[in-house]
């Protein structure tokens, strides 16, 4: 299958006209059978990167979102506006109230838009923790297991229990990632990997039988990692012989450019404007 990914929304941009960089993700995945929306971004560059870079909003045939963050949701409600009623695949979790602690504040991190508002322009929410057909072709990986002892939380992330009073370290259960078959192979697309990179790696493998990937592009959240979960990773890049690797967002400037040295060729920045054709 024919495939095209442009990303939309990212920390910096690619392209030197009219599109603008933000802490945040968006990809739009256009192939012959349909197109789609993997996460929003923060809010700011939605829909202005969009019709820059010529995909049309208007025409998605489903919305999938990673992770319940405001850097990966915050251009939901713009989207909605743009495309009207249209399917929003995610996971249970994704409303939960999220906080970090940074530079000495507690802020919040969550979804900034309750359920039911978002509902109202028109999103049909498709909530569900096991691997998912999106369409022909495209999938949404469903809640990941952890099974590496390198790939640990983040400590600074906390979630608001069921009854709302007390605070707990957030394991963000809701990671999720999309899959894509292309003419090239499977093409691996990640919102921050926080379920671990090489957790999601080997669980794509295990639900597709396939022994290599063609393509990693997105968050690989490897910008808070250990030198130890660092080479890992790239141990788990080469045994699965995966082509091609565009990092963005949360991966980082520093490993981003440790994993440029490591992997030369088969590297590339996932930026504003980037394009993967499959």
């Amino acid at each position: 299958m024919k495939t095209r990914l442009t990303i939309l929304c990212e920390n910096s941009v690619g392209v030197p006209f009219g599109v603008i960089g933000e802490h945040g993700f968006a990809c739009h995945v256009a192939t012959d059978k349909g197109s789609y929306l993997f996460d929003t971004g923060q809010g700011f560059g939605i829909l202005q990167n969009a019709m820059v870079l010529g995909c049309d909003l208007g025409a998605i045939d489903a919305v999938m979102i990673s992770h319940g963050h405001y850097d990966h949701t915050g251009g939901l409600p713009a989207v909605l506006k743009r495309r009207g009623r249209v399917p929003v695949y995610g996971h249970p979790e994704m409303f939960v109230e999220r906080f970090i602690d940074f530079e000495g504040r507690r802020r919040d991190i969550g979804i900034p838009f309750r359920r039911s508002w978002l509902e109202s322009l028109g999103a049909e929410f498709r909530l569900g923790t096991e691997m998912t057909a999106v369409g022909p072709g495209v999938y949404l990986t469903g809640e990941i297991p952890r099974k590496t002892s390198f790939e640990k939380g983040d400590p600074h992330m906390s979630a608001r229990t069921a009854d709302g009073r007390t605070l707990h370290p957030d394991p963000i259960l809701d990671d999720l990632s999309m899959v894509v078959e292309s003419d090239k192979g499977l093409i691996l697309v990640l919102g921050c990997a926080h379920a671990g990179m090489v957790n999601i790696i080997e669980y794509v493998m295990a639900q597709t039988g396939r022994d290599r990937i063609h393509a990693v592009i997105g968050g690989t959240h490897l910008g808070f990692s250990s030198d130890a979960k660092f080479e890992e990773t790239i141990q788990a890049i080469d045994r699965y012989h995966i082509e091609r690797v565009g990092v963005s967002h949360c991966t980082g400037l520093a490993k981003a450019s440790l994993l440029h040295a490591r992997l030369k060729e088969r590297f590339f920045f996932g930026c504003v404007g980037s394009v993967l054709e499959g």
